[in-house]
């Protein structure tokens, strides 16, 4: 007899799908028997995921979606076409982040400390809120804020990533304060440092091999879409 999965027939959602986090998190949400629908802004990229998702025998499909530019009423749109097609939304999983580099503030683009703040907080607040009614038809729905960790980017240099990053921090309570009475979860998910294209515009000239590769986490990350709240960042 086979084992039932964990998250067996559960619809996820995973935004920024195409970076490090997120497709080994969509991968190993897949592997535990989720339909997976991935989103981000490269066609390419999430096109790479899906076919290694399904080289796998597993489910996937794909929503492009660009946070950066994505309205409101898009953001629903997406919702709603997934509500459709699966009658619900059993988790979300928010791993997008847009990073440029350590710059210091008063040198930084005004429009990019927005760029920053946008697609790290404000976008994935309008996502959470389009989420909500399709998770609600969730037995036990989950969302997923992908955190870093805030004693490093509460540090100079890291502009509008470091100040959205500390917001998602308190998005977290927050919302499941607000969700309390409800059957979704709210839940963080914080891995330690990783090898990823966004750590190394942080550090461009160090040599880390004490920072773990993406896959690493995923046990992590499939532990938060079972709605446990996550954190590796003793060895931060």
């Amino acid at each position: 007899m086979t084992a039932t999965k964990r998250l067996q027939d559960k619809v996820i959602l995973v935004l920024g799908a195409q970076g490090g986090l997120g497709s080994e998190a969509a991968r190993s949400f897949a592997s535990e028997g989720a339909q997976v629908i991935i989103s981000g802004r490269s066609v390419r990229m999430l096109e790479k995921v899906a076919k290694s998702i399904e080289a796998e025998g597993h489910f996937v499909q794909m929503y492009p979606l660009d946070l950066e530019g994505a309205s409101p009423e898009q953001l629903a749109e997406m919702v709603e076409r997934i509500d459709e097609a699966h009658g619900r939304i059993d988790g979300v999983f928010h791993a997008a982040a847009h990073f440029p580099g350590l710059t210091p503030i008063e040198l930084t683009d005004p429009a990019e400390v927005a760029r920053a703040i946008h697609v790290n907080l404000t976008a994935s607040v309008w996502a959470t809120m389009a989420c909500l009614p399709a998770l609600r038809k969730s037995e036990a729905g989950v969302v997923a804020i992908a955190l870093d960790d805030t004693t490093r980017t509460s540090k100079p240099y890291w502009g509008g990533y470091g100040l959205a990053n500390a917001a998602r921090h308190a998005l977290v309570p927050m919302l499941k304060g607000e969700l309390s009475n409800t059957a979704i979860q709210v839940v963080a998910v914080t891995p330690g440092p990783m090898r990823t294209g966004l750590r190394s515009r942080a550090y461009i000239a160090e040599r880390d091999f004490t920072a773990k590769m993406p896959g690493e986490y995923a046990e992590l990350c499939i532990r938060a879409m079972m709605g446990e709240a996550t954190t590796d960042i003793a060895d931060a």
